[in-house]
Formats: structure tokens, sequence, C-alpha cells
């Protein structure tokens, strides 16, 4: 058997219960306001998805830029994202768009990491003009 992951589920499920299921969703529910906010500032930004009630996750398309090379980029400023169709083809084709970079927040994510997501995107823009 795996112990070790039985017990590591363990963990965090005690883990999450210390935190509580109602304080991690208003923290992302606050992550995904702030970086919503942030992200529709970038110029030639276009969020893919903005449904008023939503995951914490912000899927989006740069003018000019495809997602895969908005996803190097910003990993060389040392910020996370995923980029492609994320299993989602039919959505892709209904907005118009040959894939999408996806910033994914959770309740370990700040504020700070937004920005230096923001930040990173302004460095795609100087690489793509």
């Amino acid at each position: 058997p795996h112990i070790a992951g039985v017990v590591g589920l363990g963990a965090a499920v005690d883990f999450i219960e210390s935190v509580g299921f109602s304080a991690i969703a208003e923290h992302e529910r606050q992550l995904l306001a702030y970086a919503t906010a942030a992200l529709e500032a970038v110029p030639g930004l276009r969020l893919i998805g903005t449904a008023p009630e939503k995951a914490s996750i912000l899927s989006f398309v740069l003018d000019g830029v495809h997602a895969h090379d908005i996803g190097t980029v910003v990993d060389t400023q040392g910020v996370a994202i995923r980029t492609g169709h994320h299993c989602t083809q039919p959505v892709m084709e209904r907005f118009g768009v040959p894939a999408t970079a996806r910033a994914s927040l959770a309740m370990y994510n700040t504020t700070t990491e937004i920005d230096q997501l923001v930040t990173a995107l302004a460095t795609v823009r100087e690489v793509f003009g």
C-alpha cells in the first residue's frame, strides 16, 4: 500500500481544516479580484472566461504573441504559468484562439506574485513589441 501517500493526504486534510474552507475561498476570491483588475490593465491582454462566479484561474491571450511564447518569457522572469489548450480545444475554437496562457491562484499565492506576473508580461511586450 501507498502508506506515504495516505499519511500525506491525512496531513493535507488536517492543514486545510485548520485554515478553514471559508478562509481559503475568501483569500482566493480576493486574489482573483486583484489579479483580474491587474491583468485587465495590461495593454493588449484579453481575458478568456469572465464569468462573475468562477474559480481563481485566469486564462488570457496577448495581442501578437503566442501563448507558448508568453509562457517561455515569463518563466525566465521566475513566474510559472500554464500554456496551451488545457484540454479544451472546443473552447479555444469558440473564442477563436489557438491557445491561452493561464495563471492559477491558490491559498498559498500573494498579490506580490500577481504583481510579478504583470511585470513579467511587460517583459513579454518588450521582447515581442
